[in-house]
């Protein structure tokens, strides 16, 4: 791997990346494209986009792979995602790849047809995640400094699955990744 963290993660999305979605129609880096092109659209503040284009980075880098994840074995790709990114970004980038899966959860238990908008994957991994959450844990979620922006970005991830979705490449989020690294590092 290199010293430079942006090249890592764009060395990340050319190679891990342009493997399969865990039984989407798109690779992952397509996934993780689309999630942060949304959040652009949507202006959501560069560390959120970052997020959103950072948010399944753990598939990479856990000791369970997201192959196995979809074989029944929870992976905590958010928490191992978080942690890793930890190295370079603050909690604003963090915090909402850590609880995005979560978010999930979350909005299973509290919105009503969320569910049934999931992808059939996507239905899948939340039996193995834990399911939605009680009424208890929601009310926990909730209350957490970085849940309203999880939840807008596991929204955004579910959006993200479009095959013919033409989206900017790795390319377009250089300079946003470098000023977050640059405050992360200096706070």
């Amino acid at each position: 791997m290199t010293e430079d963290p942006i090249d890592e993660l764009r060395l990340l999305f050319e190679g891990e990346g342009a493997r399969d979605y865990l039984g989407e129609p798109v690779t992952q880096a397509q996934h993780m494209l689309q999630a942060a092109a949304l959040a652009a659209a949507a202006g959501a503040p560069d560390a959120l986009v970052a997020a959103a284009l950072l948010h399944d980075i753990g598939h990479f880098h856990g000791v369970v792979s997201g192959a196995e994840l979809m074989r029944g074995t929870d992976n905590r790709h958010s928490d191992t995602g978080a942690d890793w990114l930890a190295r370079w970004f603050g909690p604003a980038v963090c915090e909402p790849v850590r609880l995005h899966v979560a978010a999930k959860r979350y909005l299973c238990a509290v919105e009503p047809g969320y569910h049934d908008r999931l992808s059939e994957a996507s239905r899948y991994t939340l039996g193995v995640q834990g399911g939605p959450m009680s009424a208890e844990q929601a009310g926990r979620f909730a209350a957490l400094p970085y849940a309203a922006d999880a939840v807008a970005l596991r929204r955004w991830d579910e959006q993200a699955k479009d095959p013919s979705a033409d989206v900017p490449g790795f390319p377009r989020y250089h300079s946003l990744l470098s000023g977050l690294v640059q405050s992360a590092v200096s706070d």
